[in-house]
């Protein structure tokens, strides 16, 4: 991890600060005035205990056990029970990008004051992940309401000098990794257990990194598009601002700029043809297509934005009102809609690039372009497998894009009676985003073939530049013959993840929206 300015948490976190912390391993600290919040809210914690009141977590049980009341001399012991046995994941670890980027996340909610923990217990998880020492999380095991308990007990663990973490690029025991990064174990007290874990950190963290690759991914799927539409020798009357400004989603409209700038100075698209009216819905319709899923997208970054800097911890603290409030800010719904909306979103991308993708391979469909891209039709199968694989990633993500959001599985013997399945719908948003990411290299790697069955001179400054940087990576059949596919998809694939392809096309045309 490359390291970058440090990250202050003070009026709010941003994206790109978010994933400069959690993928380039840039340091973060909390300001002052919300240590001073953490510290009061602290104070009344402890005067709140010393009174006998009865708060829920605090001097009682959880869940279904709210009721039962817990003795003074036991409360500490009752925040270490709490981690122990919530942390309960199971399947593959998170990413450490995710661990990272739900860490800050907690910090920054636990820094707004209104959850009761001590100072020297939150400045504990800021150095941990200052000092790189990252908890191993399952997956798997989250309800997303109550927060993500039982992922963040696995960070919490470690916290405690117990479980397990990754440091310095080894695998060890929790106590050995705080050991060795020179880092003092806590021992809980009273609500600081239930504040460590009662959030939706882990499923906003997943979701994060999500929507930040998306709005990348949405620009490359202009990108390609634009490509293919050269190799379709497209109508771009279709594109037309006019178009646009009678029907005023804002996606469409930036789409239908990205296309025009993208495709200014071809010859090999025209606005109108003698030979044909319109093109097929995959070509005519890309702003429309394109742009919902931007639109879509906004909306689960503004979402995002509001779960990132909210309190999801239960029972809320406000120590100027002297009130404790038992309520539901950990329940994961806002979440859980938005990535099901996100998937549906993001998944479309891969429907349209699919039926592209056909159109170049169909020589019925793709004017003059041999089948499967390949002069020797028979002896050679050309492009012909490389659909099927988009084809069946397509299929895949229809099944991902089933809504988690509308299951619901009571638990704590129906007093969590209503779940939301967030964690559920970010992590299946990921799988969505890897197939659309792949699909689109196959679309990439497909109108690159298919130009060098035209007059790749017409073809526009920058997607002149595209073509060009595909070829530096990937090189096209020779002479018609076969060649081995995965490689170069796993090429294109890359291409797509990283910002060069982006950064070459900026380079000619200026920046996309």
């Amino acid at each position: 991890m490359k390291h970058d300015s440090t990250v202050l948490i003070n009026e709010g976190l941003y994206l790109e600060e978010i994933v400069r912390v959690a993928r380039d391993g840039a340091k973060f600290q909390i300001s002052d005035a919300r240590l001073e919040a953490v510290r009061k809210c602290s104070a009344y914690v402890e005067e709140i205990i010393s009174s006998g009141a009865i708060v829920y977590g605090v001097t009682t049980g959880f869940g279904v056990f709210a009721n039962t009341k817990i003795s003074r001399q036991d409360t500490d012991f009752l925040q270490q029970n709490l981690i122990r046995s919530h942390a309960c994941g199971m399947g593959r670890a998170l990413p450490t990008e995710v661990v990272r980027a739900a860490m800050l996340m907690r910090c920054n909610s636990l820094a707004f004051g209104k959850s009761g923990i001590r100072e020297r217990t939150l400045l504990t998880l800021v150095e941990m992940l200052n000092k790189g020492v990252h908890p191993i999380v399952p997956e798997k095991g989250s309800l997303g309401a109550s927060g993500d308990l039982a992922p963040l007990a696995h960070i919490v663990l470690v916290m405690m000098g117990e479980g397990e973490a990754e440091f310095q690029g080894e695998i060890m025991s929790g106590a050995e990794a705080m050991a060795r990064a020179n880092i003092p174990v806590v021992r809980l007290k009273q609500k600081e257990g239930l504040a460590l874990i009662n959030g939706t950190q882990i499923m906003t963290a997943i979701s994060a990194l999500a929507i930040h690759d998306a709005i990348h991914l949405i620009k490359m799927a202009d990108i390609v598009a634009a490509l293919s539409a050269e190799a379709l020798c497209a109508i771009t009357k279709a594109f037309d601002p006019l178009v646009s400004s009678v029907r005023s989603h804002k996606g469409q409209a930036a789409c239908a700029r990205n296309l025009m700038r993208l495709l200014e100075g071809s010859s090999l698209v025209e606005r109108e043809k003698e030979t044909r009216v319109q093109d097929a819905y995959s070509l005519r319709c890309i702003p429309q297509v394109h742009g919902a899923s931007r639109d879509a997208l906004n909306y689960v970054l503004d979402t995002l934005l509001v779960e990132i800097n909210s309190v999801t911890d239960n029972p809320l603290i406000f120590p100027d009102e002297e009130e404790v409030i038992s309520a539901g800010n950990f329940h994961g719904q806002p979440i859980a809609l938005a990535m099901d909306f996100y998937g549906i979103a993001v998944a479309e991308l891969a429907n349209i690039s699919e039926r592209r993708i056909e159109r170049m391979m169909n020589a019925s469909l793709s004017y003059g372009l041999p089948g499967f891209l390949t002069e020797k039709g028979g002896l050679c199968s050309g492009f012909m497998i490389a659909q099927y694989s988009a084809a069946s990633m397509v299929s895949e993500n229809k099944i991902y894009a089933h809504p988690a959001s509308v299951d619901s599985i009571p638990t704590s013997a129906n007093q969590e009676d209503h779940v939301s399945m967030g964690t559920t719908a970010a992590r299946k948003a990921l799988q969505i985003l890897e197939n659309v990411r792949n699909v689109l290299a196959i679309e990439l790697m497909s109108a690159a073939q298919a130009l060098e069955y035209r007059d790749k001179a017409k073809l526009s400054p920058a997607c002149r530049a595209v073509y060009d940087l595909v070829r530096k990576r990937i090189s096209p059949l020779s002479h018609g013959n076969d060649m081995i596919m995965y490689s170069e998809m796993a090429k294109a694939e890359q291409l797509l993840r990283s910002s060069e392809l982006l950064k070459a096309t900026e380079a000619v045309i200026g920046e996309l929206e």
